[in-house]
């Protein structure tokens, strides 16, 4: 195969929209996995006497190898061709959502997790790419906006879907189909893939870095394998020593990724994105969210099931308000908010959700074990407000004082350390909130167990909440709008070049 330079021979109409539909299902069907499997949690914990350990790694072990991979799955893309690595992506993650819904046992299940994150890795990086590649900027403003829809779609029917696939028991699976269903979808999309989904590569990509993969990968294991387990074993003075050992790791990733920019100019992490003071601060606000999301998604599923005992269904159901107003919030922010007061949005995003969430506390203590599902409409309306407001305009405003050339690089960053801190997150509950349940409560003792755990671990949300609304004082006061195609035309003899098409 041959690849000619071209100034941008789009698909045929009809093959584009249809590979646009592909990698759609696929963003889709990524979205939907991570909220799908939180709402079965306790049912799983139940039918496969998971530990507390391994549930914490069920869900952790898909945020931390879809973290560890996602730049190196982007540079892939550009050098073998984003349509073959695509492909590769949404085989590898149907095979691996196969053997999660035939787990034998929890280890097989957080092994298959664990395969599952690092396909999504190499699968999401090729959407955006594929649709930079297919269509011309004017059209990719429609395209995004697409995308932002099947995000809000994401967030409300993952949890109501994996809610209802749980309750059916279909087939007497249990939870099981919420794996098995992405088979057909993955099936699909595969065969249709290889069809519609024109090849495109990058004309000067990166080379890969394995060894700063490698240091990223082996610190965030050795900071969360004793966070996860630590509780259980009696933390042991070993587990406070790999902690302490993640940190050196993480100076040695520094030191090789300034080596390796000095000698080729293509280092795993772009440190000198971090003298953007704007960028630094953006980054730290991503990590802290993802901490505070992982902490909060968790423990909020397992205190309404296990604490309350409430069915899957009727959890699922409770959320449908929260998801609708950050999908709201979100529209709302980007299209006029935004764009008129700035910065302000983001810190008024973060004091909502953190009042949202001392809402949610004071009902949770007023209540106790008698709340009901509309008494936590009001908190998680104004929670999912606030998180609207943050979420759709943070990555612009992160990257708005980047230099261009390293937009790319800035971007997969953001979207790495947005999972490493969820990964973190889910660590720390077994110190936020099973750290306050005894090992094995008395039955009558269960339920308000749980409920002061969630409250407990409520306190450490509504904490990072204000951390964030002091951070976000560093970013720009006017974030500028990066949306490919909407804004003035780059200058001439500053216009990126445009993909390889390959045939």
């Amino acid at each position: 195969m041959t690849s000619i330079p071209t100034a941008h021979p789009a698909p045929p109409d009809r093959a584009r929209w249809l590979a646009l539909a592909i990698v759609m299902a696929a963003a889709f069907m990524d979205l939907v996995d991570v909220t799908i499997v939180n709402i079965a949690i306790p049912s799983i914990q139940r039918s496969e006497h998971a530990s507390v350990g391994q549930i914490q790694w069920i869900t952790a072990g898909y945020a931390l190898a879809f973290a560890a991979g996602l730049i190196t799955g982007g540079r892939l893309g550009d050098i073998h061709g984003r349509k073959r690595l695509f492909l590769v992506g949404i085989g590898g993650f149907t095979l691996a959502s196969a053997l999660c819904g035939f787990a034998v046992n929890p280890e097989m299940l957080v092994a298959s997790r664990f395969l599952q994150g690092g396909m999504a890795a190499l699968m999401v990086p090729q959407v955006l790419s594929i649709v930079h590649a297919t269509f011309p900027a004017h059209e990719r403003g429609k395209v995004f906006g697409l995308f932002g829809a099947i995000v809000g779609l994401g967030a409300v029917s993952g949890p109501l879907l994996g809610a209802l696939l749980t309750e059916w028991n279909l087939f007497g699976l249990e939870w099981r189909p919420i794996f098995l269903i992405n088979l057909p979808v993955g099936v699909l999309a595969w065969l249709l893939g290889r069809r519609f989904i024109t090849e495109s590569r990058a004309p000067k990509a990166l080379k890969l870095d394995l060894v700063g993969v490698a240091l990223v990968t082996l610190g965030l294991l050795m900071l969360l394998y004793p966070l996860i387990r630590g509780r259980e074993l009696g933390w042991p003075l070993w587990g406070y020593g790999s902690m302490a050992g993640a940190l050196v790791v993480f100076a040695g990733l520094v030191a090789y990724e300034r080596r390796k920019a000095a000698r080729d100019g293509s280092p795993l992490v772009e440190l000198s994105l971090f003298r953007v003071k704007s960028f630094a601060a953006g980054i730290a606000v991503q990590t802290v969210f993802g901490i505070a999301l992982g902490i909060f998604f968790l423990v909020w599923t397992l205190y309404m099931q296990l604490g309350l005992g409430w069915s899957p269904l009727r959890a699922g159901l409770t959320g449908v308000p929260f998801s609708l107003a950050v999908s709201t919030a979100a529209g709302l922010s980007v299209q006029q908010l935004v764009p008129r007061f700035g910065r302000k949005v983001l810190q008024a995003g973060a004091l909502v959700m953190g009042a949202g969430v001392l809402l949610y506390l004071w009902e949770a203590d007023r209540y106790g074990l008698a709340i009901a599902s509309w008494q936590m409409a009001l908190p998680l309306v104004v929670m999912g407000l606030g998180m609207g407001l943050i979420v759709a305009p943070l990555t612009d405003a992160v990257l708005s004082e980047v230099p261009r050339e390293h937009a790319g690089s800035a971007s997969g960053l953001i979207n790495t350390v947005q999972q490493m801190g969820n990964a973190l997150g889910l660590g720390l509950v077994s110190v936020v909130f099973f750290g306050q349940i005894d090992d094995r409560p008395a039955p009558d003792r269960a339920g308000p167990a749980f409920v002061d755990a969630f409250q407990h671990a409520l306190w450490y949300v509504a904490a990072i909440m204000g951390a964030i609304f002091l951070l976000m004082s560093a970013l720009p006061k006017r974030p500028a709008q990066h949306v490919e195609g909407a804004g003035q035309e780059t200058p001439a003899g500053e216009r990126e070049p445009e993909p390889q098409l390959v045939h």
